[in-house]
């Protein structure tokens, strides 16, 4: 595994991180969708959600807002030099597929998707249904 993890020289200018491996997490609620880029070890390389590019209101939990991010996050790994990555995915929100295939389209191979979503067993009892 080739790794320089970003380091401040003496001279106050930082070196270029360059790993080939790293993990995505993906957050998918109802109201928004964030991703993390890590290495292997757990060390956020970059992140970014729904919100922080632009989108608001109801439009951040679009599944159109979430490949968007994807992409971004995409484009942020491939100058980084990641070739691949394990996909773990938290939530139930719309933007859990579509996430993974905006980052897909940039040409980074995904190598495992792991689901992670909390399942109460039996916990308190959830809110009423929207009646709208």
């Amino acid at each position: 595994m080739r790794e320089n993890i970003r380091k401040l020289d003496m001279d106050k200018t930082f070196v270029a991180i360059e790993i080939d491996t790293g993990l995505l997490y993906i957050e998918a609620t109802y109201n928004n969708t964030k991703l993390l880029l890590t290495d292997q070890k757990g060390g956020a390389i970059c992140a970014s959600s729904s919100g922080a590019i632009g989108f608001s209101g109801a439009k951040k939990g679009t599944p159109f807002a979430a490949a968007k991010v994807g992409e971004i996050i995409g484009e942020k790994a491939k100058t980084m030099g990641v070739k691949e990555v394990g996909v773990i995915v938290k939530g139930v929100g719309s933007g859990r597929e579509s996430s993974i295939r905006g980052f897909a389209s940039k040409g980074i191979g995904i190598t495992s998707i792991k689901d992670v979503t909390p399942v109460p067993h039996n916990g308190p009892r959830p809110p009423k249904p929207r009646r709208v």
